[in-house]
């Protein structure tokens, strides 16, 4: 059964740092390119970052390029994004996704929140 479970979120000050992670059960991470989504309250869901299969190719949003970086550990099956230099726009419920075998497949989120 694919699940992908985000942990890692919190409250943070503005400038402040975390690191949100999204687990993989069922299948491999390193056969898939795995993305990291958020939503805010009132607005629709939006793609923040994403890591290719193969050639580990990233991309990122950008009003997050220069402050976020997403990784993979493949032996840990995990998906990291470190988010740095937090801004109050960057609050919402960060959820992870991957395409398995035409399926889509969500986590439940993990809520970050920027504030002072």
């Amino acid at each position: 059964q694919v699940q992908l479970v985000e942990s890692g979120g919190g409250l943070v000050q503005p400038g402040g740092s975390l690191r949100v992670s999204c687990a993989a059960s069922g299948f491999s991470l390193d056969g898939y390119t795995i993305a990291w989504f958020r939503q805010a309250p009132g607005k629709e869901r939006e793609g923040v970052s994403c890591i290719g299969k193969n050639d580990r190719s990233t991309y990122y949003l950008d009003s997050v390029k220069g402050r976020f970086t997403i990784s993979r550990d493949d032996a840990k099956n995990t998906v990291y994004l470190q988010m740095n230099s937090l801004k109050p726009d960057d609050t919402g419920v960060y959820y992870c996704y991957a395409n398995v075998n035409s399926r889509d497949y969500w986590g439940q989120g993990t809520q970050v929140t920027v504030s002072s």
